[in-house]
């Protein structure tokens, strides 16, 4: 499931965005709301890995297949707005279903 390194990016831009999305929507208000940092602090150090990893991810898959620059920091970017790793998975499903170089 994981030989491509563009299913790796898909995968791990995903678990980060997804990550994310549980650490500003329901860890931080429960930290600051309900006065509780230990979800911060679990949620925290996941996001983190899997930041660490969508990047070493995203640094492979642009060696690999040459991107530029420009669109590699594109995704990168992309990792740092809420929704936008969704947004950028369905990019990069459709940059695989139309390049066999690829595959």
């Amino acid at each position: 499931m994981l030989r491509s390194s563009l299913t790796r990016v898909r995968l791990f831009s995903a678990m980060d965005g997804l990550s994310f999305l549980v650490l500003i929507g329901i860890a931080m208000p429960l930290k600051y709301v309900a006065g509780d940092p230990t979800f911060v602090r679990y949620v925290g150090v996941t996001h983190g890995v899997l930041f660490i990893l969508f990047v070493a991810s995203l640094f492979h898959a642009s060696m690999r297949y040459q991107w530029a620059l420009k669109f590699s920091l594109f995704c990168f970017a992309c990792s740092l707005i809420p929704f936008a790793p969704f947004w950028l998975d369905g990019k990069l499903k459709r940059l695989k279903n139309h390049s066999n170089a690829l595959s």
